[in-house]
């Protein structure tokens, strides 16, 4: 085998992946070195990639010594690749460098004053993945603290800083999935463009409580049924479009010993939600409003304003929730912040590429069309992952913000049930992927003293029913790595 040495060959062929034996011991990474790869860690990937188990997987992994940039471990790391969810760690890394950790972004109320009475009530946003229905009861509140008692003419939600695209890109191979991972977007978005629905269960044989949040937007046909105690739920819900409502037809029976009973579920044209909900809740505070809800301009002075948490904050739901509306909200805010409004996600595709560029993390063959990483949509490389990863904590402007977003092994996130041993926990901060057939896992293993960290990328596509095996096998080499960082006595 030309250019491997007898001693990598040796060490590959006594691995063995998917056993649960501990691997051995290997000898610790020699910092500062000049050899073209860590025999031991290099044998692992390439014996990971070769391995039955993961028969017709495409692999790629890249493993990198932060301080020297020196590749430790190499297969097929220009290969282009579905990252999954790991296409958050792009969207995380553009967004510090272009927006900065302290951006906040903001929604406002605005109308004009007259008496006790507001007119051109208009709702604007910019972008906020956070914003709640208790958020805009503070808005609601606020706005009554002038005085005002109604509401002259319509309600208008401003969705303007979004264009009309209100699907992220690829979201639409899969256009009959209701779950909140496939939430749309909006410029102005309530409670993650998602509606919950919740049954409180009353006497037996009676009607049970049936309420939606967001208030407002929903309309409801049907009824749930209180079983005797000791039943199953076999609640039924489906919802349909309704013009620019959300229309739930309810069914089923609730057991009347049971808690409350909640479902989530994304709504299908999100952009005049906030407005009803809006419209909701001033009735709620004796605020009359007898007009329509309508998408427009937001005119005259701003009488309310909510600011998000910070940036910095705002992405752990990137990093250790693995949120895919947040991801897909500060994506497209990109396009508008950094390119140009309305924005776009074409365009904040554009801003992350030539960003990469930029920084050096670029590659051959890297598609960026989505933040989330959700369906067939992005292709990256293991080569491109690590030297985003090195430029991230090689920055001082962004690494404190960018470490803190990742999973911590054994601790938090997606990561909190592995890397739980004393090798490993606190050690590993990682961003996880998952789809059908994509497992990924990026990040970091942290080395004692001053020395900078490993940093890895491990790709793994077409392991549909493999899954199980092929984290696994990822979860074994970061292992690996951690144990040929440690330090001699």
């Amino acid at each position: 085998m030309p250019g491997r040495s007898f001693h990598a060959v040796a060490w590959m062929a006594a691995v063995t992946l998917m056993s649960p034996e501990v691997w051995p011991d290997p000898p610790a990474l020699a910092a500062g070195t000049g050899a073209d790869r860590a025999p031991e860690v290099d044998a692992a990937a390439h014996a990971i990639a070769s391995d039955r188990s993961l028969e017709g997987a495409s692999v790629g992994i890249a493993v990198l010594d932060i301080d020297s940039g020196r590749l430790l471990a190499a297969v097929n790391e220009h290969a282009p690749l579905n990252p999954a969810s790991n296409a958050k760690l792009y969207t995380a890394g553009a967004a510090l460098a272009t927006l900065h950790g302290n951006h906040r972004y903001e929604t406002t109320l605005s109308g004009r004053l007259e008496g006790d009475a507001v007119s051109d009530l208009g709702l604007r946003g910019y972008g906020d993945p956070s914003l709640t229905t208790a958020d805009l009861w503070a808005m609601v509140e606020e706005l009554k603290d002038y005085g005002v008692k109604r509401v002259q003419g319509d309600i208008r939600v401003d969705q303007r800083f979004y264009d009309d695209q209100t699907t992220p890109p690829a979201f639409d191979q899969q256009p009959n999935e209701w779950a909140s991972f496939r939430a749309p977007i909006s410029a102005v978005a309530l409670d993650e463009n998602c509606i919950t629905m919740t049954v409180r269960p009353s006497s037996p044989g009676g009607a049970a409580h049936v309420d939606f949040e967001p208030p407002g937007f929903v309309d409801v046909d049907g009824s749930i049924r209180t079983a005797d105690s000791g039943g199953a739920d076999s609640v039924e819900l489906t919802l349909s479009g309704a013009g620019s409502r959300l229309a739930a037809k309810v069914s089923g029976a609730v057991a009347a010993d049971s808690r409350l009973v909640r479902y989530t579920r994304r709504t299908e044209d999100p952009r005049l939600l906030p407005g009803y909900a809006l419209k909701a809740l001033l009735e709620k505070a004796d605020v009359k409003t007898p007009g329509e809800v309508k998408l427009g301009t937001a005119d005259g002075h701003v009488l309310a304003k909510h600011a998000s948490a910070p940036l910095s904050s705002l992405l752990y739901s990137l990093g250790k929730q693995s949120d895919n509306f947040y991801a897909e909200m500060i994506f497209r805010s990109l396009g508008g912040e950094a390119k140009g409004r309305p924005a776009k996600s074409g365009a904040a595709a554009e801003v992350v590429t030539r960003w990469l560029e930029k920084v050096g993390a670029s590659d051959q063959g890297v598609v960026i069309k989505n933040g989330s990483g959700l369906f067939d949509a992005n292709r990256v490389t293991a080569y491109s992952t690590v030297e985003l990863l090195r430029w991230a904590w090689r920055d001082p402007g962004v690494q404190p913000e960018y470490l803190a977003q990742l999973s911590v092994g054994g601790v938090d996130g997606t990561l909190h049930k592995r890397f739980r041993s004393d090798l490993t926990k606190r050690r590993v901060r990682a961003k996880t992927g998952t789809l059908d057939d994509v497992i990924s896992l990026s990040g970091y293993v942290l080395r004692d003293g001053s020395r900078g960290p490993i940093a890895f990328s491990i790709l793994f596509n077409h392991v549909s029913g493999k899954q199980d095996g092929a984290r696994h096998a990822a979860d074994r080499l970061v292992e690996l790595i951690a144990r040929s960082t440690r330090q001699g006595p």
